[in-house]
């Protein structure tokens, strides 16, 4: 027998798909909307928060729960390719480019293979669709590949910027997970904590065996897609008589 929780997630679902309730649309209030369920207050917010998990209502801060409007799906491209190719298609979605200066510590020392300490420069890059944000990224590279000009660049500044000064790659390993994003990625891109990302963690090194660039990639599970291509060399040998 279902839940009262899920009865509830059901109607509002179904009210959301016919098109009673519109993208934008506010629902009513949380008390309006116990009463009229007969539950209590924290019944009807976890049916909410299965509509939010699924990325049909978002809840904004201080104003309400709205039925989210339909958002852009990005893809991420992992797998064989040129190392040089971008991962993800970022052309529909305006970003922006924040430059700071770091220290190589604990998981991202050794993603660099670099000592603790060592001076690193990180770019934090944010993708909006309006003022929605969409996808988080921070780029760590070596001081000497990004030299402190680059922090007053725009983000395809940077980006053409960092290919100029970086070594030709020659391999790419990467890590993919998804799992619930933490407090500080949920409230920059303004999502539920229950709202499963997709977690990308890029490890570039070129020719030499140095890793010269390292990317931590958060991806809202609503509006990503990975996709994975492998090409298979044919044998061309003649058969043998």
């Amino acid at each position: 027998m279902p839940s009262r929780r899920d009865t509830i997630a059901d109607d509002l679902r179904d009210r959301i798909a016919t098109g009673r309730l519109n993208p934008g649309d506010r629902l009513p209030s949380e008390a309006h909307l116990a009463a009229q369920y007969m539950v209590s207050t924290p019944t009807l917010r976890n049916a909410l928060a299965v509509l939010q998990a699924e990325g049909l209502v978002e809840k904004v801060h201080g104003k309400g729960n709205f039925v989210r409007r339909p958002v852009r799906r990005i893809t991420y491209l992992g797998g064989a390719r040129t190392p040089d190719t971008p991962v993800v298609d970022l052309a529909p979605l305006s970003v922006t480019a924040r430059t700071t200066k770091v220290r190589a510590r604990g998981h991202l020392a050794a993603l660099l293979k670099m000592p603790t300490g060592s001076p690193l420069t990180e770019i934090l890059c944010l993708g909006h669709e309006g003022e929605r944000p969409h996808s988080l990224a921070r780029i760590y590279v070596p001081c000497d590949l990004a030299p402190a000009a680059c922090e007053s660049l725009p983000y395809e500044a940077v980006v053409t910027r960092l290919m100029e000064l970086r070594p030709p790659l020659a391999e790419v390993r990467e890590e993919i997970s998804v799992r619930l994003p933490t407090s500080e990625e949920a409230s920059t891109l303004r999502i539920s904590s229950a709202l499963a990302v997709l977690a990308i963690t890029r490890q570039a090194a070129d020719t030499a065996g140095r890793v010269v660039e390292a990317a931590l990639l958060v991806l809202p599970g609503d509006r990503a897609d990975a996709v994975f291509t492998t090409h298979h060399m044919l044998d061309e040998r003649p058969a043998e008589a």
